[in-house]
């Protein structure tokens, strides 16, 4: 389960269906205060109002709520396959692979060396889930709930220079991408260039552990969180699977929340280029040399249908080419003002074939 800032429709159920991209990493309103910090400086200076955190109402479900059918059911199929006639799952599959197909619910096929560089080429469906798990609803809000707070701290933390270096010191002797890392952010703090304005886009993964019924946080992504554009397709097939399919399954589709995470990325992305005050600049997702999931990454293509946001995808390699960074701040690639940078790339070594 991956999720970040949202909000959940009222559901009066014990428990949701929760599909298999669960993920809803959506970002809470753009702000200076809950934002990671970019890579590349803005021109124009200021600040929006600061997102007030609620009392979490949810923290103590684990304790309270639904520990009995709700949350012992959690995680588990929602429908017994075996007991399902065998010709019906194979209409459903059929069905599933048709609307994938169809809208864009796909993925380059490993078999293929050229799917990860040209697309069209090798595509095959995005491995799923044939029908949702269910999930308390309790839970769901408890994540919800914490992801502004989760996106603070992270904003927090990634402004307190000192803090970092010293929490990374041992990791720095042993590891030498990091020392590497440490030593570029490093020296970006001796420039003691602060920027008033941060973007992140987050997703926060979690699991219901199967013994204390506890929502446990596996990791907290702050860099290429992805799945936004494919999450929200998983959950449009499987409310279109339902609605075919529900009354021989059992199952209402209205159980299964809402996922809007592709236009919460798309929003928030053509805030940041707002502020950057320049409407020929562009919005640059950095991206690896060959990615099988682009197609995800290609579903952002709404910030220029919504916001009139023109994108371009760069390789590290490409901007260490392209990229100049002019005296007043302005970093141009390939000759284009670049106003906001998303990062699809970045956290691997081999992201980096050089030094430059």
């Amino acid at each position: 389960m991956g999720v970040g800032h949202s909000s959940l429709s009222s559901c009066s159920v014990d428990s949701l269906f929760i599909t298999a991209f669960t993920a809803q990493p959506k970002t809470s309103s753009f702000s200076n205060s809950n934002r990671q910090k970019p890579l590349f400086p803005t021109k124009k200076h200021s600040s929006f109002a600061v997102l007030k955190i609620g009392t979490l109402n949810c923290a103590r479900v684990a304790g309270e709520m639904e520990i009995g059918k709700g949350i012992a059911a959690a995680g588990k199929p929602i429908v017994d396959l075996h007991g399902i006639d065998d010709g019906l799952i194979q209409k459903i599959v059929y069905d599933a692979l048709v609307w994938s197909s169809l809208h864009g619910l796909v993925v380059g096929d490993r078999n293929d060396q050229r799917s990860g560089k040209l697309p069209g080429v090798g595509m095959v469906h995005a491995p799923i889930a044939l029908l949702p798990t269910s999930f308390p609803e309790s839970h769901w809000k408890q994540a919800c709930e914490l992801a502004p707070i989760f996106n603070e701290l992270i904003d927090r933390v990634s402004l307190d220079g000192k803090f970092l270096q010293d929490s990374l010191a041992r990791t720095k002797k042993v590891d030498a991408f990091t020392s590497r890392l440490l030593d570029i952010h490093s020296k970006i703090l001796e420039m003691n260039k602060k920027e008033e304005i941060r973007l992140g886009l987050h997703r926060s993964d979690y699991m219901l552990d199967e013994k204390t019924k506890l929502l446990l946080q596996i990791e907290f992504n702050t860099i290429s969180s992805s799945f936004a554009g494919l999450g929200c397709l998983v959950t449009d097939l499987h409310r279109t699977l339902l609605n075919d399919y529900g009354e021989d399954l059992g199952l209402d589709s209205k159980r299964i929340p809402g996922n809007t995470a592709t236009g919460q990325f798309a929003e928030a992305l053509a805030k940041a280029w707002t502020e950057y005050n320049n409407p020929r600049a562009v919005a640059m997702i950095v991206v690896q040399t060959e990615e099988r999931n682009m197609y995800d990454q290609h579903w952002l293509c709404t910030l220029g249908i919504t916001y009139n946001v023109r994108t371009i995808r760069k390789t590290l390699a490409e901007i260490d080419s392209e990229g100049q960074l002019l005296p007043d701040g302005t970093f141009l690639v390939g000759g284009q003002a670049v106003a906001v940078v998303y990062f699809r790339a970045g956290y691997a070594p081999t992201d980096y074939p050089s030094e430059s």
